[in-house]
């Protein structure tokens, strides 16, 4: 495993501890669990949707939620009554709790279950004080003035 030093980032830089700490995290591959398999796609300019593939659960047994920056996503599978034998189970049924780190502006717009499918999706939403903004070109009518008052 790889290890960086972010002391030279330290030194010069206020407020980015959040941004190490977050490289650092990623750089440990026991974070995040493999189950369930799950996809990030970019469906827009600002749009994104992740798909998790929950086979087995129910709506019920699913519990999606958002804390500041973070996005969990937990499935409790109820104990089955009664024994059952399977001759072989490659559908895993198990507990599972995913954590997503959410950049600024992003949140969760909705969620649905579709054929096994979790999707949930997500929008950027800068505030119109973040936006871009177009600054207009005043006239050239003062330099005019200062050239005409140096000759």
């Amino acid at each position: 495993m790889r290890t960086y030093d972010f002391t030279p980032l330290y030194r010069s830089a206020i407020g980015f501890d959040r941004l190490a700490h977050l490289f650092d995290e990623a750089l440990r591959s026991d974070a995040q669990p493999s189950y369930p398999p799950y996809n990030i796609e970019l469906v827009g300019e600002d749009k994104y949707q992740i798909t998790m593939a929950v086979a087995g659960f129910d709506r019920s047994e699913l519990e999606i939620e958002t804390e500041r920056d973070q996005l969990k996503v937990v499935g409790r599978k109820q104990k089955e009554e009664g024994k059952r034998t399977f001759l072989h189970r490659g559908i895993a049924a198990r507990d599972f709790e995913h954590r997503f780190q959410l950049a600024d502006h992003v949140r969760v717009v909705g969620a649905r279950l579709d054929n096994g499918l979790l999707n949930i999706e997500l929008a950027r939403e800068i505030p119109e004080a973040l936006k871009p903004r177009k600054i207009e070109i005043g006239k050239t009518d003062n330099v005019q003035l200062l050239q005409r008052d140096a000759a």
